[in-house]
C-alpha cells in the first residue's frame, strides 16, 4: 500500500470510530497522531533497510506485530500520563491500520507466507522481487487498479477530513512559527 492509501484507511477508521463513539470529529492532535501512525512503520523500516542496510527489508522491524505492540504500549503509557489518551489511541489506530493495509494484498491472494513480516524476527525476513530502494519502488508505481482505488479512497477521505473541519491543519500551519520562536529564544 502506498502512503496515501495508508493515510486514507487510518484516518477513515479513526474518524468513523470517533464519530460513532463520541458524536464528534477527531481533534487536531489526534488527527496528527493518526496520520503519523499510518506512516510510522515505513518511516522506520524503509530508511533503515534501503538507505542504511541495517534491516533485512522495508517490512521488518516496525512492521512486526511484536514491535507494534511494544511501541503502542509505550506511546499509551507516555501519552496517558500527559492526559492525552485520545492521541495515543489515534496513533495506535494509524499504526495498526498500516499493518492491516500491508497484510491485505497477501490475505486477498491467499499468500500466507507473505505475512511473515508480521512475525519478524520470529519468522525469517521475506525476499522481495523488487530491489530494496526508494527509486526502484517509485519506478514500479503505475496507475493500476490498486493504485487507482487507493487514490480514489484518498480523495474521498480528504473530503471527510474537510467535513471534519480539517483537524490538525492549524497546528501544522502554526508549527514553523512556534519552532522559529523556540530557536530564536
Amino acid at each position: 500500500m502506498w502512503p496515501w492509501g495508508h493515510l486514507a484507511v487510518g484516518y477513515l477508521l479513526y474518524s468513523l470510530a470517533v464519530r460513532l463513539r463520541e458524536r464528534r470529529p477527531p481533534t487536531g492532535p489526534a488527527a496528527i497522531a493518526v496520520a503519523f501512525g499510518t506512516q510510522f512503520p515505513d518511516l522506520v523500516d524503509k530508511p533503515l533497510a534501503w538507505t542504511f542496510g541495517v534491516l533485512p527489508n522495508g517490512r521488518s522491524l516496525a512492521h512486526s506485530l511484536l514491535v507494534a505492540t511494544l511501541v503502542v504500549a509505550v506511546v499509551a503509557v507516555v501519552f496517558r500520563r500527559w492526559n492525552r489518551g485520545r492521541v495515543a489511541t489515534a496513533f495506535a489506530v494509524g499504526y495498526l491500520s498500516h499493518l492491516f493495509g500491508d497484510a491485505l494484498s497477501p490475505l486477498a491472494s491467499g499468500d500466507v507466507s507473505a505475512l511473515a513480516f508480521l512475525a519478524w524476527p520470529l519468522a525469517p525476513p521475506i525476499e522481495y522481487a523488487t530491489e530494496q530502494s526508494f527509486a526502484a519502488h517509485l519506478g514500479e508505481l503505475a496507475l493500476d487498479a490498486v493504485v487507482s482505488v487507493e487514490f480514489a479512497l484518498g480523495v474521498a477521505v480528504f473530503g471527510l477530513w474537510v467535513v471534519d473541519g480539517a483537524p490538525g491543519l492549524r497546528i501544522v500551519a502554526a508549527a514553523p512559527r512556534w519552532v522559529g520562536r523556540k530557536l530564536s529564544a
